[in-house]
């Protein structure tokens, strides 16, 4: 697809065709595209001071901080930034391994933290794999997940404590003393946008505190207003000591991403110098984007449409979905971050597509979404439903209709009762 312009929710090819986007792209045009104060931002510092180099200083930088810890956790300290989020897992696990002289980092099996060597190592879907030479210090467990349990749950409130138990046996047969870290997506984005049960967080917290170990929030997809909060973990009354963000402070309009250090953290590197250097750290086109992205959020109230929009129009609809098309198993998410589980029978929660694969029944859907005019997110046999945080009520049904119409396409592949 040649794409010639976009604009709000809107992406056009070079066909003249639109499309409403639903994907958000990679779920990172939290602001929805070309928002003029953004753009104007972005000329603005083009005309001013399109680079320098990290070690100087300027006033954006240092604003694009300030509204950062602002929107963060008490005793937030400092900003680390970077060119993206794979970079900010990167030096987040970096700083956790030499506060702490540890080296293992805990992280789940149903979760993407990124591409470098470390990040790839973390992440727990198939591109792994390929990557995985079993010598990175990563130790993988499966976080909570009540629709595909592993731990034999009924409801959410066992498989919170089953998940948590299991985490800390874990830790027991690895050697507590071993661990820098543990890196938790606040909600797991590429991997299912799986919603922690209530407790879920905080009882890795407190692990996290009985053991040393440094808690690190991955909120570079399910940050910046994408679940109806600045963070995800706000949602859940957790304080992290490292979170990693990137995608929608920028809106993906310029790269940046960064790591937000906790006092504890922060005062490690004050007499030592952290080896780190990035020569596009703090870029000036990035921090301006980012400051204006934050600034609009603010002003416009983004973040609470996200939320309400959520509550109001995606979640109701998403459930109406359910009831008229028998393949989608689960309807979960919160803000303008939702999946839909697709399954070819409800009884044994059979997938539409294997994991790690996709499949004919997977492929007819994409294409119907295609002929609808529809950009979807789509990750094995699931349908992430994510489009920008700015969408209308309007927009928002216009979209569900648009995936009713391309759903009943797959209903044929529906084999169960």
């Amino acid at each position: 697809m040649m794409v010639k312009s976009a604009q709000g929710v809107y992406v056009t090819d070079e066909d003249g065709t639109t499309f409403l986007d639903f994907s958000s792209q990679l779920v990172n045009v939290n602001i929805g595209h070309q928002h003029p104060a953004v753009v104007r931002a972005i000329q603005e510092q083009a005309a001013v001071l399109c680079t320098i180099a990290p070690q100087h200083g300027y006033e954006r930088r240092y604003r694009a901080a300030e509204l950062i810890l602002e929107h963060s956790f008490e005793g937030a300290a400092k900003v680390f930034f970077t060119n993206g989020g794979t970079e900010a897992v990167e030096h987040a696990v970096r700083m956790a391994r030499l506060h702490t002289g540890r080296q293992k980092v805990l992280s789940t099996y149903r979760s993407y933290h990124g591409g470098t060597s470390t990040s790839i190592n973390l992440t727990g879907d198939p591109r792994r794999w390929p990557n995985d030479n079993g010598t990175s210090g990563v130790v993988h467990f499966f976080g909570p997940y009540l629709y595909r349990t592993v731990y034999h749950a009924t409801d959410e409130a066992e498989e919170c404590a089953r998940a948590l138990e299991s985490l800390e046996n874990t830790i027991a047969f690895e050697g507590p003393s071993a661990f820098a870290a543990i890196i938790l997506e606040s909600v797991p984005g590429t991997a299912g946008i799986m919603t922690p049960p209530p407790g879920y967080l905080a009882g890795v917290r407190e692990i996290c505190d009985r053991y040393g170990i440094v808690y690190i929030a991955d909120e570079v997809m399910c940050g910046f207003g994408r679940t109806g909060a600045w963070f995800a973990y706000q949602d859940e009354g957790v304080t992290p000591d490292l979170v990693a963000f990137a995608k929608g402070v920028t809106s993906g309009y310029v790269p940046l991403g960064g790591v937000v250090l906790n006092e504890a953290l922060s005062a490690t590197f004050n007499d030592r110098v952290y080896p780190g250097g990035l020569t596009y750290s703090g870029h000036p086109l990035a921090c301006a984007t980012a400051v204006a992205c934050i600034e609009t959020m603010e002003r416009e109230r983004i973040v609470e449409n996200a939320r309400r929009v959520g509550d109001d129009v995606l979640r109701p609809g998403l459930d109406e979905l359910a009831t008229r098309h028998r393949i989608i198993g689960d309807v979960r998410g919160r803000g303008v971050f939702f999946a839909l589980e697709l399954v070819s029978d409800r009884t044994t929660k059979e997938p539409l597509a294997p994991y790690g694969g996709s499949s004919a029944a997977m492929n007819e859907i994409l294409a119907a979404c295609r002929e609808e005019r529809l950009l979807i997110f789509n990750n094995f046999n699931r349908l992430h439903v994510v489009p920008p945080c700015t969408v209308t009520d309007d927009e928002a049904l216009d979209g569900l209709a648009r995936l009713d119409r391309a759903l009943a396409v797959a209903d044929k592949y529906y084999a169960g009762r």
